[in-house]
């Protein structure tokens, strides 16, 4: 997939698997045993960094209308912003927002003071897989328990999925997952994802 950027119509971005979009379309599984592959490129991503206790952390979290989460696994979530905890003074917030405008307002909000601000929307893409199997499908490569008792919508650690390190968010109950892997892997990992969702295309078990 491809998108215009703000240098102009003659410059596009090309996402990391826009060469797999058809081979992830046709490897979509209906009915009970469903399940599905995207592909969700540039999602604005922005890693933060600074003490929670501090009057500055305030200030972050009034400019993004949520807390920060302060356990792990958690995520907070409001308007174009969710806020993942990647540790104790570390999160990433993931934005429907332009990455440029959510940089330069958490920088502002941090007025200086120690901490640290980066846009790393390229670092890495989001693959989301969802449908009745998704589950199934993430459990053959994911060492995390991903039962509904243990993990749930609004969670999201950093794991493994096949040998590919990711940050693994679940969005809903359907489920729907959101894997963010490094743009280097996302080939591996898609690639992965596709073959783990084959045998259900299979006939249903009664």
């Amino acid at each position: 997939m491809a998108e215009l950027t703000a240098a102009g119509p003659a410059t596009l971005r090309t996402s990391p698997l826009a060469h797999l979009e058809e081979r992830m379309r046709a490897a979509t599984v209906t009915g009970a045993r469903g399940v599905a592959l995207t592909e969700r490129p540039f999602v604005t991503m922005v890693n933060l960094r600074v003490d929670p206790v501090s009057e500055a952390a305030d200030r972050i979290e009034k400019a993004l209308g949520t807390p920060l989460p302060r356990e792990c696994g958690r995520t907070t979530a409001s308007g174009p912003h969710t806020v993942a905890w990647l540790g104790p003074d570390e999160w990433l917030v993931l934005s429907q927002a332009e990455a440029v405008a959510v940089a330069a307002e958490l920088r502002e909000a941090l007025e200086g003071r120690p901490g640290s601000v980066v846009d790393v929307s390229a670092n890495r893409t989001t693959l989301e897989l969802s449908g009745p199997a998704a589950r199934q499908v993430m459990e053959k490569g994911c060492p995390l328990d991903l039962h509904p008792r243990a993990f749930g919508p609004g969670h999201a650690v950093s794991t493994t999925v096949g040998p590919v390190p990711v940050l693994l968010w679940q969005v809903d109950g359907a489920p729907t997952y959101r894997l963010f892997p490094r743009s280097s892997f996302a080939d591996y990992l898609a690639r992965w994802l596709i073959d783990a969702m084959g045998e259900y295309r299979g006939p249903e078990v009664p």
